[in-house]
């Protein structure tokens, strides 16, 4: 694909999304007049089924009661100091990774958020204006090759580092290496499979805030702590030869978002971290991160006791688990019996829709959580 084959334009706020236009530059194409939203049964009976991929079509996202919100309120204010040290410490190993040039491309949706924070401690602690872009990733489908091309003619490769909010169990760490090795395969150019997150519990990346499996708030609700965009979509009746991979700008929960709050919550925290951070640094960096992916051996070990042959209906961690009770089928929340207030929302979540929560013993769980999905559901 030439540069001249590449439809698109980034989008930027308040045209689409809610962030800020020096925020972040998404690379999407707009498809918020599109009915793509079905019933969340229904939906996850055809990508059970194999007869739709999940990036298709949207889920019809659960609004939480005004309990939960509350929760959310609580659990950022509790969290915020420990996210911004997360938030710092990432950067940095970011800066030094990258030669203190880096170009952010964070994996839509669920980067976005920890992009921008990552973004501000760079503007906050250096006086950087660093790019910022949010492209999409789909499990099974690979990275936007648009997005990929329009980054090459703009940027070097070398610069890149993707960013996500967590892991889980890693399928989107092999997603990303894999497509990224396609790409240079194809066109020669080389964009680095790093993969920077907040939080990596399940030991699948080098640069990371903590390998800890704590709550992350963006993760608590959908797109209206998430600039009110939609997750990704790549659907070829909508997304044609040259499109960016889409999504929809939910303008209509303008009162509902909570996206700035958010971020500004996190980022008033960075003056109370900065002197720990740049004490903490060195030997965080020096530390060894190698990966092994303990957390697709747990994935594997749990799949092989309650019978889910599918381990995509298998999602650890805190953050997974939540996107679980709030836009999938689930069917039960294993919950480390140690895990305490940190699992709070989980609970409050699980009971409003009905899924038992099962306490298990934290031996060789790296994880506070792990949601499982219904198998055959809808069905």
């Amino acid at each position: 694909m030439r540069q001249a084959e590449i439809v698109g334009r980034p989008l930027r706020g308040p045209e689409f999304g809610s962030y800020r236009a020096a925020d972040v530059a998404w690379l999407l194409k707009d498809l918020s007049a599109a009915a793509l939203e079905a019933p969340v049964e229904e939906r996850e009976a055809a990508i059970q089924s194999g007869r739709a991929h999940y990036a298709e079509s949207l889920p019809v996202e659960y609004q939480p009661g005004p309990e939960y919100r509350r929760l959310f309120h609580t659990a950022l204010a509790e969290s915020a100091e420990r996210l911004a040290y997360a938030v710092g410490l990432v950067t940095e190993m970011i800066l030094a990774a990258r030669g203190g040039e880096p170009v952010l491309v964070s994996l839509a949706r669920a980067g976005t958020p920890v992009g921008v924070l990552i973004r501000r401690w760079a503007a906050y602690a250096h006086g950087l204006d660093l790019p910022h872009y949010s492209v999409s990733i789909v499990r099974g489908r690979g990275i936007d090759e648009a997005a990929l091309h329009y980054l090459a003619a703009r940027h070097d490769p070398a610069r890149v580092m993707f960013v996500d909010g967590w892991t889980g169990k890693g399928a989107i760490s092999r997603e990303l290496s894999a497509a990224l090795d396609a790409h240079a395969a194809a066109t020669g150019r080389r964009f680095s499979a790093d993969l920077a997150v907040l939080a990596d519990p399940g030991h699948c990346t080098t640069v990371y805030g903590t390998r800890a499996d704590f709550l992350i708030p963006s993760a608590c609700l959908n797109s209206t702590v998430s600039g009110l965009v939609s997750r990704t979509v790549l659907n070829a009746e909508l997304i044609g030869p040259g499109d960016f991979h889409g999504a929809k700008f939910y303008a209509d929960l303008a009162a509902d978002d909570v996206s700035a709050v958010f971020l500004d919550t996190v980022c008033a925290r960075f003056g109370d971290v900065a002197a720990r951070v740049a004490a903490d640094l060195p030997g965080h960096l020096a530390a060894d991160r190698t990966p092994d992916w303990s957390g697709w051996a747990a994935v594997t070990r749990i799949g092989t006791e309650y019978g889910v042959g599918d381990p995509n209906l298998i999602k650890p961690g805190v953050g997974e688990t939540t996107r679980v009770l709030l836009r999938r089928v689930p069917w039960q929340v294993l919950a480390r019996a140690d895990a305490g207030a940190e699992l709070e929302h989980i609970r409050l979540l699980a009971a409003e829709r009905g899924v038992p929560v099962v306490d298990v013993d934290p031996a060789g769980l790296p994880y506070a959580c792990v949601g499982l999905i219904r198998p055959g559901a809808g069905r």
